[in-house]
């Protein structure tokens, strides 16, 4: 199976990919860019947290559980030497009377997520160009 993403570059520092009929859009901060769109980092980032947010809000819905009052806090832990990102922690915060015999597996669930596995098992980059 191949999937394939048009990416190209709108103006500025902005670079936007189109992809199942949506464009992610995408710039820098100031002084590169104006700052308009997410960096493509920040959706790097975001994706981590809102995968699992994805599987979680499955498991609560399978279940008929509500998520009202419900959050994951993703908090990233650098590499001052390397300025990578070492830790992902996500934190999933419940209200007071969600039922606690589903907290593990409710981190379970979160762990389930297509990102993470990504990264877990990283994919070949193969880059080149082509003319005309």
């Amino acid at each position: 199976m191949t999937s394939q993403m048009r990416i190209y570059f709108p103006g500025g520092a902005q670079v936007h990919a189109d992809y199942k009929g949506m464009t992610i859009k995408t710039d820098q901060p100031p002084p590169a860019g104006e700052g308009k769109d997410p960096t493509p980092f920040d959706l790097f980032l975001a994706s981590m947290g809102t995968c699992a947010g994805i599987y979680v809000l499955g498991f609560c819905r399978q279940r008929g559980i509500s998520t009202d009052g419900m959050e994951i806090v993703q908090t990233l832990d650098y590499d001052p030497a390397t300025r990578l990102v070492r830790t992902v922690n996500l934190e999933i915060k419940v209200p007071g009377d969600f039922p606690e015999r589903y907290h593990a597996a409710l981190v379970q669930s979160a762990r389930l997520c297509a990102v993470k596995k990504h990264l877990e098992s990283p994919p070949e980059f193969n880059v080149h160009v082509t003319s005309g």
